[in-house]
């Protein structure tokens, strides 16, 4: 089970990492983050109880971010307020990018570097 969500989580950390072809400001930053967070949930996912498999997981769809976090979440790793605090900065990351603002990008990055520190 821990590998299959170590796997998870590779997959994930590539899938934030793909991009569109256009590099925002902060693109190369926003992709170091996306790894930085792979870390985080490979870490919650060795110390976490195993979960049972859900009926959405052998649906062969590919995991997303959100859907990595809610089962960290409910497998007791992370807390409700971890999983949307993630989810919003690095979405906010993602728009200020993709807009050109680099200040706001680099801000979200900030508070998202923050989250990963606690």
């Amino acid at each position: 089970m821990i590998v299959r969500q170590a796997a998870a989580a590779a997959g994930m950390a590539l899938t934030l990492g793909a991009g569109s072809a256009h590099a925002g400001p902060c693109t190369d930053r926003i992709y170091q983050t996306n790894l930085d967070v792979a870390k985080l949930l490979n870490s919650a996912a060795a110390q976490a109880r195993p979960a049972r498999q859900s009926t959405f997981a052998t649906m062969h769809r590919q995991p997303t971010p959100g859907s990595i976090a809610t089962a960290e979440q409910q497998a007791g790793s992370l807390t409700d307020d971890e999983v949307q605090a993630i989810t919003e900065a690095m979405d906010e990351a993602r728009r200020a990018d993709e807009a050109g603002d680099q200040d706001g990008c680099e801000k979200a990055l900030s508070d998202m570097d923050r989250l990963l520190k606690n």
